[in-house]
């Protein structure tokens, strides 16, 4: 064994240790804490990359990574409190979009075991209806029908079909790798991921099933299974929203006929997951919920906070409730714009501007939370652009938000965030036009 090979394996130790005290002796509050941890295991992260281990060593340490989580409870992130909430309503059969919480601690509400006045106050969202779709309704039911009167039974539950999802998506980035002949190197670029193995596994974002749902639609699409990536699709939006944005690139990747089939495939299992939940009245706090989200939430965010520090300058209030909804179009039309290039021919071809178009709408977006990253890190596994790295290891810096219970947001480090960011993707984009050209001038040869 070469001693870079005894650095790395010695390094994957150490950094179990770290994700222990980082799971387990770390809350939000304690920034330094947390910065001092992360900066480790991104260290070590950075350093296992760039040397060689052997592929199934270090997926041994991806999977052993997200187990050392498996009984915490979420340090860093407070939303599981609502996926309990939601999951205990719907074990007593009660549809959880209906209803704002506060009105299961009216006199008129029906009394519902484990729904009490102590787990309310600790939601972080009693102000608006539950936005998250079916398929993660279906894994707080049974998460709270397993364990029923235990949080914690229940977030082992979340947790293990989060793990097991997240070894799903190793695997097929390890499958999707070889298809397109990239080094199985890059997996690890996912795989060892602080960010993605602390907000994902650690503190329990369902980003980890809507990555496992896409990487299978691209493995499909790969061997042009259609209905079977259809489907897939379906149950990713049925996750997460996002990967809307996604589907007029997977017209350009199939075409018209091709795309026919597979919408139609994709469509048929949204209305099969949506269906049993679903009536007027809930698309309609669904939208209000939506609508609050754009128009009031803000947090790390890049062009919107340039465009409100205009505003305040020349109209002296918060611009957030216009702003928001004028960059949701502007990304709309730059997506429209970047699926109208020609045939996206290849899986690495589409997952590349799969993953431009997120990017997009997370630089125009009001709030960009860290987990949000990991999607784009998934996806860029499959490339040559590492600019999801760089922010993976910066965007740790938000959290220096909650350093006091009043959250003061450091503009500073949100500015240092996005500028290294910036930097590093315009450096990439532009080493990538000039490999772009001096291949064709190969060609032309």
């Amino acid at each position: 064994m070469s001693r870079s090979q005894l650095a790395s394996y010695t390094l994957l130790i150490l950094s179990a240790v770290a994700y222990l005290a980082l799971g387990y002796a770390t809350p939000r509050t304690e920034f330094t804490q947390l910065l001092l941890l992360y900066t480790f295991t991104f260290a070590a992260y950075v350093y296992v990359q760039n040397n060689k281990i052997k592929t199934w060593h270090g997926i041994t340490a991806a999977i052993i990574f997200r187990l050392l989580f498996l009984l915490a409870t979420p340090a860093l992130s407070d939303d599981y409190f609502r996926f309990v909430w939601d999951g205990r309503l719907l074990l007593a059969g009660i549809n959880p979009y209906l209803q704002l919480p506060d009105y299961y601690l009216s006199a008129a509400a029906p009394q519902i075991a484990g729904i009490t006045d102590t787990l309310y106050r600790q939601l972080n969202s009693q102000n608006y209806y539950s936005v998250y779709p079916p398929v993660l309704q279906g894994v707080f039911w049974l998460s709270v029908k397993i364990s029923p009167d235990s949080i914690l039974g229940s977030l082992v539950v979340m947790r293990t079909i989060i793990i097991l999802a997240e070894v799903g998506s190793i695997l097929l980035l390890l499958r999707l790798l070889r298809k397109i002949a990239l080094s199985e190197k890059h997996l690890f670029l996912y795989a060892l991921n602080p960010l993605v193995i602390i907000e994902l596994t650690g503190n329990l974002h369902f980003e980890a099933l809507m990555i496992f749902f896409l990487l299978l639609v691209l493995y499909q699409l790969f061997y042009h299974r259609l209905i079977v990536s259809g489907i897939t699709m379906g149950l990713a939006i049925g996750t997460k929203l996002i990967p809307l944005m996604f589907l007029p690139f997977v017209l350009r990747k199939l075409g018209l006929i091709g795309f026919i089939t597979f919408i139609s495939a994709t469509c048929l299992t949204i209305l099969a997951v949506f269906y049993p939940l679903f009536s007027l009245e809930v698309i309609q706090h669904i939208y209000q919920s939506i609508e609050l989200y754009f128009q009031r939430f803000e947090f790390n965010a890049s062009v919107y906070y340039l465009l409100r520090w205009l505003g305040f300058r020349f109209t002296g209030y918060n611009q957030i409730a216009v702003l928001g909804p004028a960059l949701s179009v502007i990304t709309f039309g730059l997506l429209v714009i970047l699926a109208s290039v020609k045939k996206l021919g290849s899986i690495r071809r589409l997952s590349g501007y799969m993953a431009a178009a997120l990017t997009i709408y997370l630089f125009l977006a009001t709030t960009v939370h860290p987990w949000y990253i990991c999607t784009v890190l998934a996806l860029t596994a499959m490339s040559q652009f590492r600019y999801a790295v760089v922010w993976s290891g910066l965007i740790i810096l938000t959290y220096s938000t909650y350093r006091t219970s009043a959250y003061h947001e450091d503009l500073v480090l949100v500015t240092l965030e996005y500028t290294l960011v910036t930097l590093w993707l315009l450096a990439e984009l532009y080493l990538y036009r000039q490999r772009h050209h001096l291949q064709n001038l190969k060609s032309q040869d």
